[in-house]
């Protein structure tokens, strides 16, 4: 049975033997800043609420029932006090020595740009932006979280959340930039994500490079594809591995 240094000994030598690493992640990289994740036991989709998971952050409850979206949306995505771990940390630390090219989130928390990642393509947003659906003003965070009820704009619109809502369509802007970094890639590491969410999902069908690895603590579709399968936590194996 591999240990977390086997896994960090060989994630290693593939890194070094890379020129161009692209990194795709999904909810489980946070899950270790202590973010709790969507699908797992204890995930938010395991909790109860007056409605599904699922309908408290659709467009439909947005529109339909919309304090009730911002009160979900305040208790259970804007969570205080998270750092970014061992897993952010090292990737921008790898993006410096020129070895990551790109940062591919499903997450809206802004931990990889708080850790210092600078090409990052945040897929379903970011919960530190939000704008007038009005007028199209910004406001930060704070606007929304220190609001009761629904945050209004000086203009009197709602001021929503700049995340993709479920029935929302991605940013196309978005989403070529990372087809693009997925095709240029000779590694693509996949983390912390199950691959059932898509179009998200579909995006390592683009990668056509050398290594694909994939890092979770569950099977995924993918590990039959995969160089190299790590069943271990991201940031203890990513922390293990240094490339300086």
């Amino acid at each position: 049975m591999r240990t977390v240094e086997d896994y960090a000994r060989e994630l290693r030598e593939v890194l070094v033997n890379s020129d161009n690493v692209v990194f795709f992640g999904g909810a489980g990289v946070s899950t270790e800043s202590g973010l709790k994740d969507f699908r797992s036991p204890d995930g938010l989709y395991a909790e109860k609420y007056a409605y599904p998971p699922e309908y408290m952050l659709s467009h439909t409850c947005y529109e339909r029932h919309t304090k009730e979206f911002f009160d979900f949306y305040r208790d259970k995505l804007l969570v205080e006090g998270i750092r970014p771990n061992a897993a952010h940390i090292r990737l921008a630390e790898w993006e410096k020595l020129g070895k990551v090219k790109a940062v591919i989130t499903q997450n809206i928390d802004g931990l990889h740009q708080a850790a210092g990642s600078e090409n990052v393509f945040e897929l379903h947003g970011s919960v530190l932006r939000n704008y007038c659906d009005r007028c199209g003003k910004f406001y930060g965070v704070e606007k929304v979280r220190d609001s009761e009820g629904i945050p209004r704009c000086d203009c009197g619109g709602v001021v929503k959340p700049d995340v993709v809502l479920y029935e929302e369509g991605l940013d196309q802007g978005v989403m070529t930039g990372a087809i693009r970094a997925i095709m240029r890639a000779d590694t693509l590491i996949v983390a912390g994500t199950s691959l059932a969410v898509y179009p998200a999902a579909g995006l390592i069908d683009y990668f056509g490079g050398r290594n694909l690895v994939i890092v979770n603590r569950d099977p995924t579709p993918a590990d039959r594809r995969a160089t190299l399968v790590i069943n271990a936590k991201i940031g203890e194996v990513f922390a293990r591995v240094d490339l300086e």
